[in-house]
């Protein structure tokens, strides 16, 4: 029965993790598969792990490799990193237990917790990161402040320059900001190249 409970405890806790948080705030349907695809298959390993008595080195160097597996074909951000981290936590939680205890539950919505803050929208809600494609090319970094500033009506925290190139007149800088007031979409420059 103890096993039956950690287990309605996990996809709970999955469920508010890939609905309630990830889905809702950020929409890239490939990673709700990956999240339930990740949490419910290290839960069932690690709880035949926790059943053996191979014991639980063993299942923490699986999550040790778990954890840094990265798919190569397809890019993800740091947030979307931490919510893979999170739904391997969760299936290892709960499946190395053997029994349900109240250290285990709160661990499980700690992480819940955690997410839940560290991925509100509005915390730092308006500072923003892209990398912008500029068909100029601008060598002084005051300048291409100002101009970044303008064209995307922010205070500029960071510019750094990824290429510089002379001869096409491009430049091609990643840049971090904070929104000051809300431009009109239309108002937007079309040299934007990814949004983080």
């Amino acid at each position: 029965m103890g096993t039956t409970y950690l287990i309605a405890i996990d996809l709970v806790a999955v469920s508010i993790l890939t609905f309630g948080l990830y889905f809702p705030r950020h929409r890239r349907r490939d990673l709700v598969v990956a999240f339930l695809g990740v949490n419910v298959g290290v839960l069932a390993v690690a709880t035949m792990l926790g059943s053996s008595d191979i014991g639980a080195g063993l299942g923490l160097g699986l999550f040790g490799v778990l954890s840094i597996i990265r798919l190569r074909s397809d890019e993800i951000a740091q947030h979307e990193v931490a919510y893979y981290f999170a739904a391997l936590a969760l299936g290892l939680i709960a499946g190395l237990s053997t029994t349900p205890t109240i250290l285990g539950t709160s661990l499980m919505a700690l992480v819940l917790l955690a997410l839940f803050a560290g991925d509100h929208p509005r915390l730092f809600g308006s500072y923003r990161q892209q990398l912008i494609q500029l068909d100029v090319a601008i060598t002084d970094e005051k300048a291409l402040e100002a101009h970044l500033a303008q064209m995307l009506h922010a205070d500029i925290r960071k510019a750094s320059v990824k290429n510089l190139n002379l001869v096409n007149d491009t430049t091609l800088v990643e840049v971090r900001y904070q929104v000051t007031s809300n431009a009109p979409a239309a108002s937007l420059p079309t040299t934007l190249v990814a949004r983080r």
